[in-house]
């Protein structure tokens, strides 16, 4: 029997010890490298923070000097974005939509991490049409997603080999993690997604790749790596709409 897929941090007790996670171990390879493409490829001006949780991306974007807006879909993590963020712009909407989002309006789109946690490529392809819909012409978007790789290794961060079924998994199958990170031992549900779909993906929804970045740890950050300078845990997509 199918195992349902589920949001695991719309949970009250996920979603705080969740938010409470800053850019520890193997999280600090996927922001390290993030201003440097951000200003390579991104025009400044407003950001659409996409699956913004309790606002840790959302206040990474603002102090790269972005007027942000963090989306979505749990209103568990977004009151605790309001308690950390008082100032900061928060929006919920409805699972697979931008509602209220008007057209032509960001410079850039930042997802990080959301899409492992979206079911179906149907689902994933109508957010990127949305995306395109949303972003000024020429905008950028920037997917920062665990590779696949994430599932079937161990890390500073996260246990993974314990779970037989990911040595297995096909694209659309689910995948689980445990964060070692935070106080919360419970396995988190992630679908997986090869980088395959994601070509497609971003072909069908008008997007043009300009960098597929996989970021690897140099070894001489005060970190105890496992496997994180020799595989990437992270892919990083930045995308230009066209």
């Amino acid at each position: 029997m199918e195992t349902p897929f589920t949001n695991s941090y719309a949970d009250t007790t996920r979603a705080a010890a969740y938010a409470r996670l800053d850019f520890p171990g193997t999280y600090y390879l996927a922001f390290r490298d993030l201003p440097k493409l951000i200003e390579t490829y991104a025009s400044k001006g407003k950001a659409l923070d996409f699956g913004c949780g309790a606002g840790r991306s959302t206040r990474f974007l603002q102090s790269l000097g972005y007027e942000t807006t963090g989306l979505d879909i749990s209103a568990e993590m977004l009151a605790l974005a309001h308690q950390l963020d008082k100032g900061g712009q928060y929006q919920l909407i409805e699972d697979g939509q931008l509602n209220g989002v008007p057209d032509n309006h960001f410079h850039l789109i930042l997802s990080a991490f959301t899409f492992d946690n979206i079911s179906t490529l149907e689902k994933k392809t109508a957010l990127f049409r949305e995306f395109h819909r949303v972003l000024k012409a020429g905008g950028c978007m920037i997917n920062l997603v665990s590779s696949p790789e994430l599932y079937v290794n161990d890390w500073a961060s996260f246990q993974t080999t314990c779970f037989p079924h990911n040595f297995i998994a096909q694209s659309g199958d689910i995948v689980n993690t445990i964060i070692t990170d935070t106080d919360d031992p419970r396995p988190v549900d992630d679908e997986l997604c090869t980088n395959a779909d994601y070509r497609n993906i971003y072909d069908e929804a008008g997007f043009a790749i300009l960098k597929t970045h996989k970021p690897l740890a140099t070894g001489k950050e005060p970190i105890a790596w496992v496997n994180e300078t020799r595989i990437a845990p992270w892919t990083i997509y930045v995308l230009r709409k066209i």
